[in-house]
């Protein structure tokens, strides 16, 4: 089993950057397949980023490709989103997520481990 702790989140000006953090503790992170996903208030979870075991496969929504940057560094046990030209639509809580499948997985269902969330506000 492995537990997640998601930082990095805070309040930022439209056009600003963050860099998300999910550390993992109990389990090695190199034996899963690391996400992103964020959910608004009154919206459902939805899928941001995602990177596999290796980190030679990742894979972004349409809605932050080119913007958001997903990584992974095993040997710190920690995964890692970097975002950059935030919009206040990327207002959320984002939650880090850890699957026992090789690959990239898009879908909360595929994942088996969840963090607590941090919270990113853009606004100005």
């Amino acid at each position: 089993q492995v537990h997640l702790v998601e930082s990095g989140g805070g309040l930022v000006q439209p056009g600003g950057s963050l860099r998300l953090s999910c550390a993992a503790s109990g389990r090695p992170v190199n034996n899963y397949a690391m996400g992103w996903f964020r959910q608004a208030p009154g919206q459902e979870r939805e899928f941001v980023a995602a990177i596999s075991r290796s980190g030679g496969s990742i894979y972004y929504a349409d809605s932050v490709k080119g913007r958001f940057t997903i990584s992974r560094d095993n040997a710190k046990d920690t995964a890692y989103l970097q975002m950059n030209n935030l919009k206040p639509e990327d207002t959320a809580a984002y939650y880090c997520a850890a699957s026992v499948y090789r690959g990239v997985v898009v879908t909360t269902s595929g994942y088996d481990y969840w963090g607590q969330g941090t919270q990113v506000t853009v606004s100005s």
